[in-house]
């Protein structure tokens, strides 16, 4: 039976695609088909979205829910007691285009390491049929409510719970693999699960590499144009990692050596965002501002054992002071220069090569030009 919300979440879905299209992000008529068919807002049943003045909770009680749903954002739909994020419905925008990058062919057979929501495995399912999708999920729970909402919208790909950095071996080799959570370097599992020739699309750092696979199960591709942050995965359900909040006040204070710096670039452009996550997969960072109301950038590791706090004091030049055995300043600043030496080039014109012993190196423009080892 046809209802008012059926109606409008059909007409949202043809608006979506039709965006998605023009704008140059869906090509292949074939996802644009699956974008078109599969109901987005079965897998979203409540979520939350940010908002102007902060977040919004979304139930289909709501009158807004449904023209919510089809925004092209991504939607929280799990938090964890501090409030952290641990699932959403990426956006989709940034789904298209890992999907095309995907580069698919009837007949592959595809893992995916991040079930969320489930959504993705039904845009997937949809183009390739259920029998050639492999999803897995590091949560249980949200592997049983994906499966019982693919079931609804009429899918049913392979799910299991585990840690998707160990990929899914019973399934193995692979065709295509996509992974929906952020990593700092790519597993080995990943690579070794996928057949030479295959594609990997993966979220390293603030980028989505699109990576071919050697016939060694080294790995070697370009990114994708867009700065692009994902969830961190994570091995096991309950793992988080530290609020920017709970560690503010320490790093506020916190007093060590102290020298002036030229900072070369401003820290929050894209290029530099996306550098530094590749740089420092462990290192997180915050933004603060002090009682002057200079702007302040905190890094810090996971332990805490070693940071830095940065105070601008006008558009290049800093104060830095850093404590621990890592240098973190000195550590991210020579791919900083080298960006601006090489004329501030798109996130696009870098590439990942993962030699089939693990090791990863970034580099522009060309895998044999320059390059610099990633730790």
């Amino acid at each position: 039976m046809t209802t008012p919300t059926t109606s409008a979440a059909d007409e949202l879905r043809r608006l979506m695609t039709e965006r998605l299209a023009a704008d140059g992000t869906l090509h292949d008529p074939a996802w644009r088909d699956a974008f078109a068919s599969v109901p987005r807002e079965v897998f979203v049943p409540e979520f939350t979205l940010r908002a102007r003045g902060g977040k919004v909770r979304y139930t289909p009680a709501d009158p807004s829910w449904i023209a919510a749903v089809y925004q092209d954002a991504s939607l929280v739909t799990q938090a964890n007691d501090a409030g952290t994020a641990t699932s959403s419905s990426t956006a989709p925008t940034v789904m298209a285009r890992m999907l095309e990058a995907l580069d698919v062919e009837d007949g592959n057979r595809v893992l995916e390491v991040g079930t969320g929501t489930g959504y993705n495995a039904a845009l997937l399912s949809h183009r390739l049929g259920g029998n050639r999708v492999t999803s897995v999920d590091v949560d249980p729970a949200l592997v049983d409510a994906a499966r019982d909402r693919l079931r609804i919208a009429g899918y049913a790909p392979t799910l299991a719970a585990g840690n998707g950095m160990a990929g899914y071996p019973d399934h193995a080799p692979y065709d295509r693999l996509v992974a929906t959570c952020g990593v700092g370097r790519v597993p080995d599992a990943w690579r070794t699960q996928v057949r030479p020739h295959g594609v990997m699309v993966v979220a390293v750092g603030y980028g989505i590499a699109r990576l071919a696979i050697g016939e060694d199960h080294s790995a070697c591709g370009r990114f994708l144009p867009h700065l692009t942050a994902f969830m961190a995965a994570r091995s096991t359900p309950d793992a988080t990692t530290a609020a920017g909040r709970h560690v503010a006040g320490t790093l506020a204070t916190a007093q060590g050596d102290r020298q002036a710096i030229v900072v070369p670039v401003g820290l929050d452009a894209e290029a530099p965002q996306f550098l530094a996550s590749l740089v420092h997969p462990d290192v997180a960072q915050i933004s603060l501002t002090n009682e002057e109301g200079k702007a302040v950038r905190c890094l810090y590791t996971p332990d805490m054992t070693s940071w830095a706090r940065i105070t601008m004091r006008d558009p290049r030049e800093a104060e830095l002071i850093h404590g621990g055995p890592r240098d973190l300043w000195a550590e991210r600043a020579p791919y900083l220069r080298a960006w601006v030496t090489a004329g501030r080039p798109g996130i696009h014109r870098y590439g990942l090569t993962v030699t089939a012993e693990g090791g990863h190196t970034l580099w522009l423009d060309d895998p044999a030009g320059h390059a610099w080892p990633l730790m």
